[in-house]
């Protein structure tokens, strides 16, 4: 655990504990009559998040298929996010993403290098959030987030039940959740956005294989800092953690969390790296390397910023302290 930060993956492990036991979240008190009014509940058509597979790869894979992660986003704190969407940076991995449009030289998309830098002694400029668990938007468990719908067709009563104006950027904001979520994958793909950690833990259980053990990962702050982007070294030879099938999940701007897992059959590798800031600062990142990039689009913001072609490269990505990657518990860690 870093000094004077929360573990993010400490973090996770309580909240599921929490959740277990039915104390994971606050209570929502807006009236349930404005749901209970809306047309798609009346007929049973509640979502907990929509598992989409369009490209089926192997018939004998549980859960039909669930494959690897191609995606990222970077949010500073959800809560505020929700209270002021427009200072909210993302970055989207998806390599489809209807949100993919950073500008290039938007800091907050400093987090991409190639398999080749994995090496002691690199040096790159690198963004990473400052986020607080505590300030995060709170965790439902599963009975209470089941009891929201969440759909695109259901915004108007979603918007009416958190009291936001439909031209809010909050509205914006929940509006491009929603659509992300819905929006088909590509070839290979799985992708689930959980409304709860229980239904995170069934999706990941369903991929990984119902009787393995399984384990998350996170970055870890180890200094207090408020610094976002800097240059930052690569202290160590960085350790390849063994995921021969990975989950991917990540936070997502919403009134409560919200988690986009996914998953991709392409090869990918999963690192942990020690960095050490220009000012001082010490960070221990996970790292996806995505070996098969062929089926990206060619307007991936990381090709640019890499100066590389689909399916020619790697492409790796840091992840934010927030975001978690599931691996099978081959190995202590």
């Amino acid at each position: 655990m870093g000094i004077g930060f929360a573990s993010w993956s400490l973090f996770l492990h309580i909240l599921i504990v929490m959740c277990v036991h039915g104390n994971g979240a606050r209570e929502l008190t807006k009236k349930q009559e404005i749901l209970d009014q809306s047309p798609a509940i009346k007929h049973g058509e509640l979502t907990k998040g929509n598992i989409m597979l369009e490209h089926p790869m192997d018939d004998d894979v549980p859960n039909k298929g669930h494959v690897d992660d191609v995606h990222i986003t970077l949010y500073d704190s959800q809560k505020h996010v929700m209270d002021d969407p427009a200072k909210h940076n993302h970055v989207h991995v998806h390599p489809s993403s209807h949100m993919n449009h950073m500008n290039h030289m938007d800091p907050s998309s400093m987090v991409f290098f190639t398999v080749k830098d994995l090496k002691v002694g690199k040096t790159m400029p690198i963004y990473f959030p400052n986020r607080d668990p505590s300030t995060s938007p709170h965790v439902l468990p599963r009975e209470e987030a089941i009891s929201i719908p969440f759909s695109s067709k259901q915004l108007p009563h979603l918007l009416e039940f958190f009291s936001f104006s439909f031209d809010s950027p909050q509205a914006k904001a929940m509006a491009d959740t929603l659509k992300e979520c819905e929006t088909k994958p590509i070839k290979g793909e799985t992708k689930f956005c959980a409304t709860s950690l229980e239904s995170m833990l069934d999706f990941t259980r369903g991929i990984m294989g119902l009787e393995s053990d399984f384990q998350v990962l996170s970055t870890s702050h180890l200094t207090k800092s408020n610094t976002l982007y800097q240059n930052y070294t690569f202290l160590k030879m960085p350790e390849e953690i063994p995921a021969p099938k990975m989950v991917a999940c990540h936070t997502m701007p919403y009134p409560y969390a919200i988690f986009y897992c996914h998953s991709q059959k392409s090869e990918n590798k999963v690192f942990k790296v020690r960095l050490g800031g220009e000012n001082g600062d010490k960070v221990e990142a996970i790292a996806v390397c995505h070996m098969d990039t062929s089926q990206w689009s060619p307007d991936h913001v990381s090709f640019r910023l890499l100066g590389v072609q689909p399916g020619t490269s790697s492409v790796c990505h840091f992840f934010p302290a927030d975001n978690f990657v599931w691996v099978p518990k081959l190995m202590s860690i």
